[in-house]
């Protein structure tokens, strides 16, 4: 069955679609506008596939009026010290970025060429003085992540309320010590255990999960992460291994083979992004283009994983998830 929360666009998203006719005036004959990257997803993967084709339902199109700046997909923190000057010095219109490393480094480097984001938290990141008014050159999507990492910490208690320990696998590059100690005081609430498992590499997840497993968890909450979520495939694979019920960021993760996932549509941001570079591309400004969140939540269940590691998932809960893989 299929059920969607939604929540009100933070920012006043009344006030620049009043502005979008206007700003589409803005796009200029025969220019070729110009766009650099930093991310680490594939150029062919689904949502950078989706990110482009909203940009050519925004009157943008790939060899007719845009121009990508070549060697910014599958891209990490590795490359920083070669790939933030290059793009600096290819000047394009905008630059795509993900994270808090990244855009940091990025941010540092330029102050006038508009960077469009996707990161856990835009304003505690202080990449933007708040949702409304950014202030600098700045914007994008914020993923309300302390929320959503809460949010699916109760629901994986719920998905196994057998579990007296939970972990949660946290990225040591991104995750603060005060979201780590308001998920515990959310656990104690529940009567469970936190048990909180680092790593900064991707090397160290499975060490990480092993000790979670040692330690007694008995349910595994993946946190939002960039780093993470690229390596979803060895999380997912690990935790079927230890047989361990694990929630994950995105909903396509557990179409992948994860147990639970609980968010935003990570194709669904990357189009809402694409629509927002449309926006500076036609002259907005990142100062005052006001941080977005994303709308719409979906609860994926799959049932294939949970007959794999022998464990079923409450009847209520199924009931209420918006897609049951089974």
């Amino acid at each position: 069955m299929k059920r969607r929360e939604f929540i009100s666009l933070i920012g006043g998203a009344a006030a620049p679609s009043l502005l979008w006719p206007l700003m589409a005036r803005a796009q200029q004959p025969g220019r070729t506008y110009r766009l650099g990257f930093f991310l680490p997803v594939a150029r062919d993967a689904p949502a950078t596939i989706a990110f482009f084709d909203e940009l050519r339902v925004q009157g943008f199109v790939e060899g007719q009026n845009l121009a990508i700046i070549p060697g910014g997909f599958q891209a990490g923190n590795n490359q920083i010290d070669d790939l933030v000057p290059a793009l600096i010095k290819a000047a394009p219109d905008a630059i795509i970025a993900g994270g808090d490393v990244i855009p940091r480094a990025l941010q540092n480097a330029t102050r006038t060429i508009p960077i469009v984001v996707i990161t856990e938290d835009m304003v505690a990141a202080g990449f933007a003085a708040s949702l409304a008014r950014p202030g600098g050159n700045i914007t994008g999507i914020s993923l309300m992540s302390t929320d959503l990492d809460g949010k699916r910490q109760d629901i994986l208690i719920e998905a196994v309320p057998s579990a007296r320990r939970i972990a949660a696998l946290a990225d040591s590059n991104v995750a603060t010590l005060r979201h780590l100690q308001v998920l515990e005081e959310a656990a104690r609430a529940h009567g469970k255990e936190l048990l909180v498992v680092r790593a900064a590499r991707a090397e160290e997840l499975v060490p990480a999960m092993n000790d979670a497993s040692t330690r007694g968890a008995g349910a595994l909450n993946v946190l939002s992460s960039p780093m993470l979520f690229l390596n979803r495939r060895s999380i997912i694979e690990r935790a079927a291994e230890l047989r361990l019920p694990a929630v994950y960021q995105w909903p396509e993760t557990a179409e992948e083979g994860g147990l639970l996932g609980y968010g935003p549509r990570i194709v669904d941001v990357f189009r809402q992004r694409a629509r927002m570079v449309a926006k500076i591309l036609n002259g907005a400004k990142p100062a005052d283009l006001p941080v977005e969140q994303p709308t719409t939540f979906e609860l994926v269940i799959n049932l294939n994983t949970a007959k794999a590691i022998g464990h079923e998932v409450p009847a209520g809960l199924v009931l209420r998830a918006d897609k049951v893989i089974e």
